[in-house]
């Protein structure tokens, strides 16, 4: 028994000194450019998210990041439709594992109007999914800028850093509607320094969060 205390105590002690250290050197500036070209994952969302990511991504150097994984919600057909536009293809197929791009979707945790009593089992089948597709991708480049589907998402990726399945750098930009405070998705990441690189673009949100980066509009 005394064995079996010490064991489980080192090991809480180790996972705690890991995740300090994950933390650190997530806050570090990032590392100098690799020549090699990254797997990438971009997470869309309805309405303006989706718009506002297309405008970062169309001054996005493909050669550099890819392949590129473009992720949606299961019932949000419309922001993958503007990827395939942006990305100049009409193909609605996920395509081969080694393709330079492909477009996924995720389940969605919550659904507008959907009771909280039912959205326990559909978030759980949502961590699931989403456990499932990091799985698959292990990207090392993760792009996103609000939408609630990247919170799992990030927090998968946050958790392969701690375990040493794959090293993801988190980009986060917050959305230009957001003047005063963060969204709860922005805030989330922040607060819990998931976020490698965390943008905003109102300068009064940098001087309020100072460990994010002021950017100015990116529209």
């Amino acid at each position: 028994m005394d064995v079996a205390c010490g064991t489980l105590i080192s090991l809480i002690f180790f996972t705690i000194i890991r995740v300090l250290w994950v933390v650190y050197q997530t806050g570090k500036a990032l590392r100098p450019k690799s020549p090699k070209s990254m797997n990438t994952l971009i997470v869309l969302g309805s309405g303006g998210h989706t718009a506002e990511m297309i405008g970062v991504l169309s001054t996005l150097q493909k050669e550099r990041f890819c392949p590129r994984y473009y992720v949606a919600a299961a019932t949000d057909n419309m922001s993958l439709h503007k990827a395939r536009v942006l990305e100049g293809s009409v193909d609605d197929t996920m395509g081969d594992r080694g393709a330079t791009v492909q477009f996924l979707q995720i389940y969605r945790s919550r659904e507008v109007g959907q009771s909280y009593i039912t959205s326990v089992g559909t978030t759980l089948v949502a961590i699931s999914h989403a456990f499932w597709l990091m799985i698959r991708i292990r990207p090392e480049v993760v792009l996103c800028n609000g939408p609630g589907t990247c919170v799992p998402l990030c927090a998968i990726a946050f958790l392969f850093k701690v375990v040493g399945v794959r090293w993801s750098s988190i980009f986060y930009i917050e959305s230009i509607a957001r003047v005063k405070k963060l969204s709860l998705s922005g805030l989330l990441l922040y607060k819990l320094r998931m976020a490698d690189q965390f943008y905003v673009q109102w300068p009064q949100l940098q001087r309020k969060y100072p460990r994010a980066h002021y950017v100015g509009c990116l529209m």
